[in-house]
């Protein structure tokens, strides 16, 4: 399992093509995000490298409704029925009450949308989901972002006194720099939510899929282009 640390607290647990995040602090784990659907054994793996039970995970953040990143979380919350929250645009979908909005593909995107989706398991519904607020705690200090485009309801996790933002797909790494993630609903709001995320002067980006970037990710932020638009 190739569990890593990003700074004090808070790990990077790779799961397939997306990104998963765990957040310890003294009120237990808060998870963001949980990969696609059969990841649980994997975030339960990574909890027990770090001296953890299932049970320890106290709230799920589902940072947009895709299936790569709410594939598990029906399964991680029958470990102990943890609060599942989302963005509130979002949650109708996580719990398939209805489908989500399409993503809105620019031709540079089309080849890629085809390769990464092929095969990819549909999440099953989440009916714990619960809707969560701009500015919202999130536990251990963690507070949720709005930022929608790439999906109505997409949240991106701030954690002020660590520096860092965590931003689901909203932004991507690509080959050590910071993009606009590709697969948006709205291409147009997404770039505003982009813009509000380098606005909170974070030191470490953590996107939804890619590798952390640290060290001055606010200006990386601010120089992020859209190679896919």
């Amino acid at each position: 399992m190739g569990v890593s640390e990003v700074v004090p607290g808070l790990h990077l647990l790779p799961l397939g093509i997306s990104n998963a995040y765990l957040w310890r602090h003294d009120g237990g784990v808060t998870l963001v995000d949980t990969g696609p659907a059969g990841s649980a054994p994997a975030i339960a793996e990574a909890l027990g490298a770090l001296g953890l039970r299932r049970e320890d995970v106290r709230r799920v953040v589902l940072t947009h409704f895709h299936d790569d990143h709410v594939g598990s979380a029906a399964a991680v919350r029958a470990w102990g029925r943890a609060p599942v929250v989302a963005g509130a645009a979002d949650v109708p979908v996580i719990r398939r009450d209805r489908p989500g909005p399409e993503p809105v593909l620019t031709p540079a995107e089309r080849a890629l949308h085809a390769r990464v989706s092929t095969g990819l398991p549909r999440a099953p519904a989440c009916r714990a989901a619960t809707p969560v607020a701009d500015g919202a705690d999130l536990g251990g200090g963690a507070v949720a972002v709005a930022v929608p485009g790439h999906t109505p309801g997409s949240l991106a996790v701030h954690l002020p006194a660590a520096g860092v933002l965590i931003t689901g797909d909203t932004v991507a790494e690509h080959e050590g720099g910071l993009v606009l993630g590709p697969f948006n609903a709205d291409r147009g709001r997404a770039w505003d939510s982009l813009q509000r995320l380098a606005g909170l002067e974070a030191d470490v980006v953590c996107p939804g899929h890619g590798q952390p970037v640290a060290g001055g990710a606010a200006a990386a932020l601010r120089a992020a282009t859209d190679p896919f638009g």
